[in-house]
């Protein structure tokens, strides 16, 4: 015994969403932070070397040569330079190369350029500091331009960057925790977003459930979501067709069991009769009457099984060349003795030189145009005549139907339909096998009634001439 396969796993569509929104937030939240945490950095960082930059041009702003001698504006320097605590900043004032300021603690050496230089320096007790190194030339307490021939004045000047790192820390811990908890709140609002969301499909799995050969006639609720609309349109054309066709099967049934019912219906009552009271009619014309029944019950399993065999593919089409004038005058030969007992004519106009072969499978084209020639002259009025007209690329049957309506041609085709009680004998298959081996090989069959005239028209490709 094969072993059963194993069922695969599925995934909700609300834990797939809810995943995806998931990884979606945190990645674009992180990005974000990173951004963020990117430009608050670099300009809280240039806002700190702004002040550490302006504090140093003080400072140096205070330098003056007097009397022959640099000196520094010491009372100015400890208010406008170092406002409150000396051990937050450092400095060292050298003008050729003899130093003039300092503090007790210098900052480390860094090379000075013509531009401000800025760098990261560690003090002995492991604070990081921020440096500067500037050159510049100090100026006459007179002058507020550099003196000439004074020497060059190189200064370092530094900050204790803690404060600013602490900062730093605390944004990169809020920006962090942001996307975190931003995440955790997704997780825990996105299934309940997501079945809000999905609600709709929750409306038409309900409708779904209801729905089934029981209740026909039930479709799918309007949908208010664009995305649903035209799945629920395409649906309910499917549950239409398929009610169609069950429709369809129904009458079938009930008209294969009402034929069969009548027939057998008639024999048994021929048979209970002739067994309870004979009438003393002679055997062969009692065998003949049980023999009819017979023909019929046999023409519509017949029937029944090359419709079968045709609409399942069973039927192929073998391509041959078929001389369309001697089949038409082999069907009404087959047709002349039912016409001559309902008094119909079956009248073939002469056709102009159209050719005397036509590529097709023979027993298929038989059937249908059988099938059609003896509806008509089953169903034409006594007393009139049945047409068999030849055109290019067409064969045209027609008969008077003053029976028919027009709404009645919807209905050719149908197996066991029969329009009043014209036809006994028929059981109402023959349109059904000519529409189905018509289809088998791809030509067009179409009705027409117009003035109490009904027209069977089969069109077929014809090749080009040469």
């Amino acid at each position: 015994m094969k072993p059963a396969a194993p069922r695969r796993r599925t995934i909700s569509l609300r834990a797939r969403l809810t995943v995806l929104l998931a990884l979606a937030v945190l990645v674009a939240l992180g990005i974000a932070a990173e951004v963020v945490d990117w430009r608050a950095d670099t300009e809280m960082q240039q806002r700190f070397d702004a002040s550490l930059l302006a504090r140093a041009q003080s400072l140096a702003a205070l330098t003056r040569i007097e009397n022959g001698r640099i000196e520094v504006d010491a009372d100015n320097a400890a208010t406008a330079v170092f406002p409150g605590s000396a051990d937050t900043s450092w400095y060292e004032l050298r003008c050729g190369g003899a130093a003039i300021a300092r503090t007790a603690a210098v900052p480390p050496v860094v090379a000075a350029g013509a531009e401000p230089d800025f760098s990261d320096a560690t003090l002995p007790d492991g604070r990081v500091l921020r440096v500067v190194a500037l050159r510049f030339a100090p100026a006459h307490e007179e002058a507020r331009s550099a003196a000439p021939g004074a020497p060059d004045c190189e200064l370092r000047y530094a900050l204790d960057r803690g404060p600013l790192d602490d900062i730093l820390h605390t944004l990169d811990l809020i920006l962090v925790v942001s996307p975190v908890g931003a995440c955790v709140l997704v997780l825990l609002l996105t299934p309940w977003l997501v079945r809000r969301g999905l609600h709709p499909l929750s409306v038409l799995d309900r409708a779904m459930a209801g729905i089934g050969p029981d209740a026909p006639s039930r479709r799918l609720p309007e949908s208010g979501t664009t995305e649903l609309v035209p799945l629920v349109a395409r649906f309910n054309e499917v549950l239409a067709r398929m009610d169609a066709g069950l429709a369809r099967e129904r009458q079938f049934a009930a008209g294969l069991a009402h034929e069969f019912r009548t027939r057998l219906a008639e024999l048994r009552a021929l048979v209970d009769v002739e067994t309870r009271y004979p009438s003393g009619r002679d055997a062969h014309s009692l065998l003949g009457e049980i023999g009819t029944i017979g023909r019929d019950l046999e023409a519509t399993v017949t029937a029944l099984l090359q419709l079968t065999r045709i609409e399942s593919g069973l039927e192929q089409p073998r391509r041959e060349e078929v001389p369309l004038a001697a089949l038409l005058a082999r069907l009404c030969a087959r047709h002349q003795d039912a016409a001559r007992t309902r008094n119909v004519r079956i009248e073939i106009p002469a056709p102009p030189d159209l050719g005397e072969t036509i590529a097709t499978d023979a027993a298929l084209l038989e059937i249908v145009l059988d099938n059609l020639l003896g509806n008509a002259v089953a169903y034409a009025p006594s007393g009139t005549a049945v047409g068999l007209h030849r055109e290019r690329g067409a064969v045209r049957i027609t008969n008077a139907a003053p029976a028919l309506q027009q709404e009645d041609l919807a209905s050719f085709g149908q197996r066991f339909w029969r329009k009043g009680e014209h036809g006994s004998g028929h059981a109402g298959l023959g349109l059904a096998l000519a529409g189905a081996a018509a289809r088998a090989l791809r030509m067009a069959l179409s009705f027409e009634l117009s003035d109490g005239v009904l027209s069977a028209t089969l069109r077929y490709r014809v090749p080009s001439r040469p």
